[in-house]
């Protein structure tokens, strides 16, 4: 069986696609949130994510959601599971690869519709398996520790023995 070299902090192609595919999967997932919120009309959208304007969906609706965040993650996972080489690697990719899609995906948001208003906007996170509501900073936060630790986890070589 052919040996594969690991992949090492120096590949900074490996990096920048993954960046890459976190940038645009990012804004594609601030692009479907925009038009979800048109269609429920939510546009202009509220200042706060909250309870009180989750209350107001349909359950359909809440389900669909739920069905594309579940999807988010496999598409993350399975981009992991194919560019990464070993487990810590893959883990790595999956970090960095979410990390970058969060946060670019408040920046397109802001972009987009300016929301949300601060770091301190109240969002609804993810509704699997229960509705997360969090100021903003929090995931962009944790997204930012998660680019940090993913690029340590795919620099680090696989330990053989």
């Amino acid at each position: 069986m052919a040996q594969h070299s690991p992949r090492h902090f120096t590949d900074w192609g490996f990096y920048l696609g993954l960046a890459a595919f976190g940038v645009a999967f990012g804004h594609l997932e601030a692009v479907v949130v925009v038009y979800i919120r048109e269609i429920i009309g939510i546009i202009p959208t509220p200042e706060q994510l909250d309870p009180a304007v989750a209350a107001q969906l349909p359950g359909w609706l809440i389900a669909i959601e739920q069905t594309r965040e579940a999807a988010t993650i496999v598409m993350l996972a399975a981009l992991a599971l194919v560019a990464g080489r070993y487990a810590r690697q893959r883990l790595g990719v999956f970090l960095y690869t979410f990390g970058i899609w969060d946060v670019i995906y408040y920046i397109s948001l802001k972009i987009m519709i300016d929301w949300p208003a601060s770091l301190t906007t109240m969002d609804c996170l993810f509704l699997i398996p229960v509705p997360w509501y969090l100021p903003v900073w929090l995931p962009v936060g944790i997204s930012v520790l998660m680019i940090i630790w993913g690029a340590r986890f795919m620099s680090v070589p696989r330990k053989v023995g």
